[in-house]
């Protein structure tokens, strides 16, 4: 199997099990405990069903929105995700510059293989810097100031690793990061050279923002949920996040709301977004999908705040299915680390014109020519 015989979703994702050491693929393809909600996130769209429109002039289809002030050609975008080096050499480089190219939104984690300074130097579109809260001060301060220097355009508070997901599938192959090698995972290291040679070759593994602060993930091993669970503030509360907000002083949005009390409380702090997450079924095992939640955060505030759904989105249709209930834009992070470790920016290049295109075309099937044509008359809910 080759990057031309990619089509979907699921081609991508056989292709970088392929590619990746067993430990490596796992950590991007695993979940919480029993994984129902990561499985919940994409079967949630099947629930609910397209009523097209048909004579409606779709010759051409406008598939931009505006989020953080800042219009896009896509409404769906890059959501930040962690040590992308480890899954490709180039990391976040092959995301940013991909994004770029379709003119969307790449995020950029705290916890990333490239600098915030490089990023900014080399991409041009829009950028979002995805914070996590640690105990230390001085860290929280040095990666502010630096997404700051860097001229990102949305700050991203995640809030809902406040202790690490039981990740039982790194637990049985002992990922770590760096990664380490143990008597069960060698075999796989081994039958998977490629990848062994690029990362002793292509640079160092580093994670930027933190080396200065911690060792943990940088020069010593961990794995992430031991991270999050010993290494991020356990009483972080809305006023550290309005604090946060206001240090920002730009686009503010908080990633991993799920309720809409919470949502309601973001606008209170000044928060310009949310982002409905559960963080890909990685950290609470039998929380609702963002889909599922979708319609009454939307009802609550989205009149106030841009709304994004992120995560579970496998179709172009997933994503109709989300802005029809009034989401702003789409993210996701499996949707492109599959094609990132299958083919590096080629690969991340063609799994965003695949969801361009497929959005084109479905969009011309329902008889909309812009996002603003879609809403709830388009769909039906077979449980209610």
């Amino acid at each position: 199997m080759n990057l031309k015989n990619c089509h979907n979703f699921s081609d991508f994702r056989a292709l970088a099990k392929k590619k990746l050491p067993s430990p490596i693929f796992h950590y991007i393809d695993g979940a919480a405990d029993d994984e129902i909600t990561y499985n919940r996130n994409t079967s949630a769209f099947n629930d609910v069903d397209l009523v097209p429109n048909v004579l409606r002039g779709v010759e051409n289809v406008d598939l931009s929105t505006t989020i953080f002030g800042k219009k896009i050609d896509l409404p769906f975008y890059c959501s930040p995700t962690a040590l992308q080096r480890l899954f490709h050499y180039d990391g976040e480089r092959a995301v940013g510059k991909a994004a770029q190219k379709f003119n969307t939104m790449f995020g950029v984690s705290a916890l990333a293989t490239v600098s915030v300074e490089e990023i900014s130097s080399l991409i041009d579109t829009p950028k979002m810097f995805q914070f996590y809260f640690h105990k230390d001060r001085g860290l929280n301060d040095s990666c502010l100031e630096r997404a700051k220097a860097a001229n990102f355009d949305v700050m991203a508070l995640t809030v809902d690793t406040i202790t690490g997901g039981n990740r039982e599938r790194d637990l049985r192959t002992g990922f770590t990061s760096p990664p380490k090698l143990t008597l069960s995972s060698l075999f796989s290291f081994a039958t998977k050279p490629m990848w062994g040679i690029n990362y002793l070759t292509k640079g160092k593994f580093e994670l930027p923002h933190l080396q200065d602060f911690v060792k943990e993930g940088t020069s010593t091993n961990s794995s992430i949920g031991n991270y999050f669970s010993t290494m991020l503030d356990q009483s972080m509360n809305w006023k550290d996040a309005e604090k946060l907000c206001s240090k920002w002083g730009g686009h503010f949005a908080l990633k991993g709301v799920m309720s809409v009390e919470d949502a309601k409380k973001a606008v209170d702090i000044g928060c310009t977004g949310i982002m409905v997450s559960n963080h890909g079924g990685r950290q609470l095992d039998g929380s609702r999908s963002p889909f599922d939640q979708l319609a009454e955060i939307v009802d609550a505030v989205g009149d106030k705040i841009d709304v994004i759904c992120e995560g579970g989105f496998q179709r172009g249709t997933h994503m109709l299915k989300a802005l029809s209930l009034g989401a702003k834009a789409c993210a996701g992070g499996r949707l492109y680390l599959y094609a990132l470790a299958a083919a590096g920016q080629a690969g991340v290049e063609r799994a965003l014109g695949q969801y361009k295109s497929e959005l084109e075309r479905d969009m011309k099937l329902m008889g909309c020519t812009k996002i603003s044509d879609l809403n709830r008359n388009n769909l039906r809910f077979r449980y209610s």
